[in-house]
């Protein structure tokens, strides 16, 4: 097990950049139905794939006018090749038009909001929706449970070993485990994710 003090350091030198980020995602949070609405479809896009080539698939459906009204088979053909799976995750951006409700951010503590995502979205897994509840600002105290984040947990002794699957309960209760490690080191859950997130692609992103 590595030493925390390593990784006090570490976050020490990239917390600049890392508050920097946090207060973007706020932001986004506080802005428009359709800049909350587009970075949930960012995050329905990015299992498996690449997260730098979503956000330019994104970038791209909102330049030709496709993600807020295109049928399926436009979106298809701009997620070809930049996220795995286009031909799904093309219906579930469609289906996500009619299934998210922004008023669903406030319904609850944010486990039961995370739930009900969850619950009411296609394509939305507990990773998911942890990773959109924090790019729009309220990953406070919910983990992103990606290969990137277990490798690290499994580095600091968090976990035992990374999971080929994690079921709903795996996940609530390796996220447990995480938050009681970040309040260890001093910080919420969200700055730990972009603190190891960057570690592991060498950048800050999303």
């Amino acid at each position: 097990m590595k030493d925390y003090a390593e990784l006090a350091l570490e976050y020490k030198k990239k917390k600049g950049l890392i508050r920097k980020r946090l207060h973007e995602f706020k932001e986004v949070g506080k802005g428009s139905a359709k800049d909350i609405f587009t970075e949930l479809c960012f995050c329905i896009l990015t299992p498996q794939s690449n997260a730098r080539q979503c956000d330019k698939a994104i970038q791209e459906l909102k330049k030709k006018r496709l993600l807020f009204k295109a049928p399926a088979g436009a979106i298809r053909t701009v997620l070809k090749g930049r996220s795995r799976f286009h031909n799904k995750k093309a219906g579930y951006l469609v289906n996500a038009r009619r299934s998210f409700d922004r008023s669903v951010l406030s319904a609850g503590n944010i486990l039961d909001v995370r739930k009900k995502i969850v619950e009411n979205i296609k394509g939305v897994g507990y990773k998911e929706a942890s990773h959109f509840l924090r790019n729009i600002g309220l990953g406070k105290d919910i983990a992103i449970l990606d290969r990137h984040i277990l490798k690290n947990l499994r580095r600091y002794g968090v976990i035992d070993r990374v999971p080929s699957s994690i079921s709903v309960k795996s996940y609530l209760d390796i996220e447990e485990r995480a938050r009681s490690f970040a309040k260890k080191m001093g910080l919420g859950m969200e700055e730990l994710d972009l603190l190891f997130w960057s570690r592991e692609t060498g950048e800050i992103f999303k």
